[in-house]
């Protein structure tokens, strides 16, 4: 089965010639490539958070093979699920499944289960495949959705992931994990960058426990909670060390309405 968009021409342009007018021009010039073992994007629409996605998927070197963990906003499916069905249809290509990492992570636990159900209508996902497609060129993907858990869930799930990773040789070098989320909702931009500075914060300390404690004690209302945290454990599991911003806005900054902003950042991590 072919997976469909559900938000080209909405979230990004559905025809190739304007994805690329809008890519080229949040392109930075001369930027040196990180060799990054993952990176964190936002999935709003190009026009509020383009830049930053673009921005930080230009700073690291392509790779061949993806493993994209978003946030499943509409609840349905398995709490972790797995699209191993088939390829991914985006504007005028189709893009396929690692079906070699895919059956190495469902094969070494029972936390992540296969399912389509998650991926049919959800964005977080399919929202990064056009900029990662231009800027990295053909390579092939899995991607999970994932529910709310709890931290045990989450450290649990990533060890699924990166024992799997491990068992495919090089602990995963040829692999780059990508978390997909949006920070602070529709709250003013002071009060939107000072929440987000703490869940960043977290991040770069790659801390999954104090990000899941941040967001719930401190009401930060981002959406990814759960790649977030499945993805920093993961990393520290294949020995990440380093971490870093390459970008961070707030929708407020394109559109100069500060009073109820959405905040959106790029991390590198190698």
């Amino acid at each position: 089965m072919t997976r469909t968009p559900v938000v080209s021409g909405q979230f990004y342009p559905d025809n190739p010639s304007d994805l690329k007018i809008i890519i080229e021009k949040f392109r930075p010039s001369g930027s040196n490539k990180i060799s990054a073992k993952g990176i964190v994007l936002p999935h709003a629409g190009y026009v509020y958070s383009g830049r930053v996605a673009v921005n930080t998927i230009s700073k690291v070197l392509p790779k061949k093979r993806l493993l994209i963990l978003g946030p499943n906003h509409t609840g349905a499916g398995a709490k972790f699920s797995l699209w191993r069905d088939g390829p991914w249809k985006i504007l005028d290509k189709e893009i396929e499944i690692d079906q070699e990492l895919a059956t190495a992570i469902l094969s070494h636990g029972e936390n992540i289960n296969e399912d389509t159900l998650a991926h049919s209508s959800e964005h977080s996902i399919e929202v990064e495949l056009p900029i990662l497609d231009y800027l990295f060129g053909n390579f092939k993907f899995v991607p999970i959705a994932c529910q709310k858990g709890t931290i045990i869930n989450y450290q649990e799930t990533a060890k699924q992931i990166s024992e799997a990773i491990k068992s495919l040789g090089r602990s995963g070098e040829d692999i780059l994990l990508i978390a997909s989320t949006d920070l602070t909702h529709y709250e003013p931009d002071q009060v939107a960058r000072k929440k987000d500075l703490r869940a960043i914060e977290a991040l770069i300390d790659l801390d999954e426990e104090e990000l899941v404690k941040r967001v719930r004690k401190e009401d930060i209302t981002l959406c990814g909670e759960a790649p977030l945290a499945i993805f920093i454990s993961c990393l520290k599991n294949l020995g990440a060390k380093k971490s870093q911003v390459a970008l961070y806005q707030t929708s407020g900054d394109v559109t100069g309405d500060k009073s109820a902003v959405v905040g959106y950042v790029g991390i590198i991590i190698n």
